[in-house]
């Protein structure tokens, strides 16, 4: 007799074995990349790259120095041609006008610095190789602050010897040269932090320089049309204390005869700014980007 097949039992599929993973120990591997916490010089390098390697930095300080070398150096020719007579106004004084035509660069470059991220959403990057956000609005503000200081300078100083030497020297003491070129580098560099810390406050880059531009001119402007004798005394306040009054006392030739003079320009500048920039601190930690 044949043998009845043995049944067999119902195929069951073997769940497959869990595997735990496992960090590998210190003796496997060793990655050749040294492992720290960024640190703010690496900041500033990142920001230093950043900022010179974007097109609109070589553009608004390259237009900022042709304004200030040609309308310097015309004006000074200008009045050497015309064989007018200086009198009591300062030679170094006719660099003022490149100056002011001039910072409107300055301001321009320092919304950008920070404003142009959050337009294209780079900040989100910035902020997570670099989590600390005090960190990295200190690091923009120093390499801008330095960038513009420098250049400035060196500028100025140079559109004043191009002055001096057109207009037979002139006279000018040393502190007047030292107002000229390291206090009005000092000044636009300030102002130029002040347009950051807006541009920080603001998000925006249109509405930040927009806002600056108007700080600029349009104290000056209001108060040249402001007739009604009840209006004096803002008047009289509008035209010591806007910004074009203030650049001009650092060349003695402010807008002006009671407004600040010598070094308080500059005072003034560096006060606002702390107080704008201290708010650009605390929005930029407490808002999301």
């Amino acid at each position: 007799m044949t043998t009845p097949p043995t049944p067999q039992a119902p195929y069951q599929p073997q769940p497959a074995p869990q595997q735990h993973w496992q960090a590998p120990s210190a003796g496997h591997y060793a990655s050749p990349i040294e492992q720290r916490d960024a640190t703010l010089g690496d900041a500033l390098a990142s920001e230093w790259t950043k900022i010179r390697s974007v097109r609109s930095t070589m553009w608004t300080l390259g237009v900022m120095i042709v304004l200030l070398l040609v309308i310097g150096l015309l004006s000074a020719v200008a009045v050497n041609a015309s064989g007018t007579a200086l009198g009591s106004t300062p030679v170094l004084s006719l660099g003022f006008f490149g100056v002011l035509l001039g910072s409107i660069c300055v301001i321009t470059l320092g919304v950008m610095t920070i404003a142009s991220e959050y337009g294209t959403g780079m900040i989100r990057t910035t902020l997570t190789a670099c989590p600390s956000r005090a960190r990295v609005l200190t690091a923009k503000s120093i390499v801008f602050f330095l960038l513009t200081f420098v250049i400035t300078t060196v500028t100025t100083a140079l559109v004043a010897a191009l002055q001096t030497a057109v207009l037979d020297g002139g006279s000018a003491s040393g502190d007047d040269w030292l107002r000229a070129t390291v206090g009005v580098g000092l000044y636009i560099a300030t102002l130029g932090l002040l347009s950051l810390a807006v541009g920080a406050l603001i998000r925006h880059s249109a509405g930040a320089i927009t806002i600056m531009i108007a700080a600029v001119l349009l104290p000056l402007v209001l108060a040249m049309f402001m007739f009604a004798e009840s209006l004096a005394d803002v008047q009289q306040a509008l035209f010591e204390y806007s910004i074009p009054s203030q650049l001009g006392g650092l060349y003695d030739a402010s807008v002006s005869a009671s407004g600040p003079s010598g070094w308080e320009p500059l005072w003034i500048m560096v006060g606002v700014t702390a107080v704008v920039m201290t708010g650009a601190y605390a929005a930029l930690d407490r808002r999301d980007v």
